[in-house]
């Protein structure tokens, strides 16, 4: 081989990087898309119609426009990102079931997170609240945890489908308590808490955002966030770490991500970009406002290990509690 054909790729590399280097400077020059694998007004939703107002000035003026594409609990909207042409200009503000529960939880999943993704930005956490019927006879977690060791099993509590995170904490708290329970599931977090209020189920982890004003009203009582630190909206709520199951830490999370082969100049841009958006006072109040917690950034190398740790921890949680490839 003579040193000219090992020079050449070289050289073609070397441009190629110099040309991806030049399209990060002038990007974006259209809008950008941004796929939300679920209905309008959940919370990846709510993160990219907050995000949008932030990130346009740093676009000069390109706008955001979010695309809802719902269907198979997130499948569908995850499948055509995966697909999208790998240049920055479509992405998606996907949740913890799309990006690591699904993985073990679906028997055929048509798309990998790991291979078919580059993480962008942790975007926020999503804390939950184990939630009581305020006629059940506890006030604490340790006096539930001794409730329901008494009941021998034959107590319900409501979720908000299988697979979800209101069913998967509940099974962290069994396996962590040794109690037992059996999930009742629910089209959505709201028909489940309302039973709970109606006495129908007795308890539930339910997400902050729909539950504050109920809480609030003393309709439920509410025994601890699901998460180390504490949600502002809930001063006198203690984490679950503290309230009597040590090292209980468990959120939902949305994460924006974009399809795998986009060019790493790119890739860069983006991720400086959303930092500065999340950074903003206001997208942190609006975070806040809507039950979730922001969070500090992260590498893109930094959220890849995050990404694959969470998908073994609830692949663990998944299997444990019998739901593997049942979807």
């Amino acid at each position: 081989m003579t040193f000219a054909r090992v020079l050449r790729p070289a050289v073609a590399a070397a441009l190629m990087m110099a040309a991806q280097a030049a399209w990060a400077d002038d990007f974006p020059s259209r809008p950008v898309t941004m796929v939300v694998p679920f209905a309008p007004g959940g919370a990846g939703d709510i993160l990219a119609r907050t995000l949008g107002p932030k990130l346009e000035p740093l676009w000069g003026g390109k706008s955001l426009i979010v695309e809802n594409k719902t269907g198979a609990g997130g499948v569908i909207g995850a499948v055509d990102t995966a697909k999208a042409e790998p240049d920055g200009y479509t992405l998606m503000v996907a949740p913890s079931a799309t990006m690591a529960v699904n993985v073990t939880l679906f028997k055929s999943l048509p798309y990998d997170p790991v291979k078919d993704f580059v993480p962008i930005a942790l975007v926020a956490q999503t804390p939950f609240v184990l939630v009581v019927n305020p006629d059940l006879p506890v006030k604490t977690v340790p006096e539930l945890i001794a409730w329901l060791k008494k009941q021998n099993g034959a107590v319900s509590y409501a979720t908000a489908g299988p697979g979800v995170p209101h069913h998967l904490f509940a099974e962290l708290f069994k396996s962590m308590t040794g109690v037992e329970m059996t999930p009742v599931a629910y089209r959505g977090s709201l028909p489940a808490l309302n039973d709970v209020v109606a006495g129908h189920v007795p308890l539930m982890f339910v997400d902050i955002g729909p539950s504050l004003g109920i809480i609030r009203g003393g309709k439920v009582r509410a025994l601890a966030v699901s998460t180390k630190q504490r949600f502002e909206g809930l001063p006198d709520v203690p984490p679950l770490d503290e309230a009597g199951v040590p090292g209980f830490d468990a959120a939902s999370w949305q994460m924006v991500v974009a399809p795998a082969k986009t060019p790493q100049p790119i890739v860069d841009t983006l991720h400086d970009q959303f930092a500065k958006a999340l950074a903003d006072a206001d997208t942190r109040q609006a975070i806040l406002r809507n039950g979730m917690l922001p969070v500090p950034p992260s590498s893109v190398a930094d959220l890849k290990a995050f990404m694959a740790s969470e998908i073994d921890r609830w692949g663990k949680v998944v299997r444990q509690a019998g739901l593997e490839h049942t979807q």
